[in-house]
């Protein structure tokens, strides 16, 4: 007996809710990425103009840390599903799931080196290699290795950030890596923007650490989201409301105002650190309980169904966002890099996000999935099922 896919009607329309909205956030988080050498300053003094700040205030506050944070732990709920489903029917699951991460991983290398540096595919797939080996685990043992590999490790990190901050270590900000930025991706030739995005890659992964480091953050959200689809407690969501929402205001109360550190103390590393680390997933759970409870509604599914929509479609949504703004802003396209402001990247990530809403709502009057997760499926199950492809 074989593992197969999700299909619609196993759909849970939270899930592919909180998928849409995390994709919105995603890429107004990750506009400021695509259109400035985001990498390379400190956004906190970058930003002089008043409409600038206070926007990337916003932004730091309300969805960067949080977003993806969401999305790894749906990442985990989603792969757990798939995995009881599997248990169910006496299947093998391993198996297809190393395949399908295997090619989340070659995705997510494509995306990185010949589109845009800020690829987290790559980081999903090796986390989820991991991940995979332990669903087998109970939701509290799940729970207590998730706590366990963020707490403890990322800790001693906020400690060692305070003594830089005491020491009075400064952010540092590479003017020669923003000029080259600016010249390879505003005006370089092709050649000149795979090497920047190289070096951006390293820069962001190796040289920081962030691929290293991702046992401590991404691998324990999906632990997360696997311990919370053991439990089923969106699929409860009805019977669980009271938890939901204590869990909820809890969780955007205490999250914001860890967030807010920085701005009302100072941005040194350590505030910075504690900000993204724990008050950026405190503040996700938030999320994931507002729309789960929202999801009750009706009224709320009916009218928020095409962010569902893009939802489904989450790796078609994300992938074709790097496109869409590399071609706008990098030399090969309209050279728009370095050249806008805060404000308006965002209202652009929001706009290109609706025209996305109305691309799904197209494409699903005809297909059951979306284009790259039906590649990304042909190549997982070797066959293609046209009862399943198209409607």
């Amino acid at each position: 007996m074989n593992v197969r896919p999700t299909e619609l009607n196993e759909r849970v329309v939270a899930l592919d809710m909180m998928r849409g909205f995390s994709l919105l956030g995603i890429f107004i988080v990750n506009m400021l990425a695509f259109h400035t050498p985001y990498y390379y300053i400190n956004p906190y003094t970058w930003y002089t103009n008043l409409t600038d700040a206070s926007t990337f205030q916003w932004i730091d506050i309300v969805l960067q840390g949080s977003v993806y944070p969401l999305f790894s732990i749906l990442f985990g709920y989603g792969l757990t599903m798939q995995f009881t489903k599997s248990v169910e029917r006496g299947a093998s699951f391993t198996t297809l799931a190393v395949k399908r991460l295997t090619v989340l991983l070659i995705l997510g290398i494509l995306h990185a080196f010949l589109v845009w540096s800020g690829d987290i595919l790559i980081s999903y797939a090796i986390s989820g290699f991991i991940a995979i080996w332990l669903f087998r685990l109970s939701r509290i043992w799940l729970l207590s290795i998730a706590l366990t590999l963020y707490l403890i490790p990322n800790m001693v990190l906020a400690f060692l950030m305070y003594l830089v901050g005491v020491m009075g270590e400064g952010y540092y900000a590479g003017v020669q890596e923003i000029e080259s930025s600016i010249i390879a991706f505003g005006s370089g030739s092709w050649s000149d923007i795979f090497i920047q995005r190289a070096a951006d890659w390293s820069y962001a992964n190796l040289e920081s650490g962030s691929l290293i480091l991702i046992g401590i953050t991404i691998l324990p959200y999906m632990l997360i989201g696997a311990a919370a689809a053991k439990g089923k407690l969106i699929e409860r969501t009805s019977e669980k409301k009271v938890f939901w929402l204590v869990l909820t205001i809890v969780s955007l109360g205490v999250g914001y105002s860890i967030k807010a550190l920085p701005f009302v103390f100072e941005p040194n590393f350590y505030y910075m650190f504690v900000q993204d680390i724990f008050g950026g997933p405190i503040v996700a759970i938030g999320y994931a309980g507002l729309i789960t409870l929202l999801c009750q509604l009706s009224m709320f599914k009916k009218l928020f169904n095409p962010v569902a929509k893009v939802g489904r479609m989450s790796m078609t949504t994300y992938l074709s966002q790097s496109i869409i703004a590399t071609t706008i802003f990098y030399s090969y396209g309209f050279g728009l890099y370095g050249k806008i402001d805060v404000l308006t990247g965002t209202w652009l990530a929001i706009g290109i996000f609706i025209i996305q809403i109305i691309g799904a709502e197209i494409w699903f009057t005809k297909y059951r999935q979306g284009p790259v997760e039906a590649i990304w499926k042909r190549l997982t199950y070797g066959k293609k099922s046209e009862k399943m492809d198209e409607k």
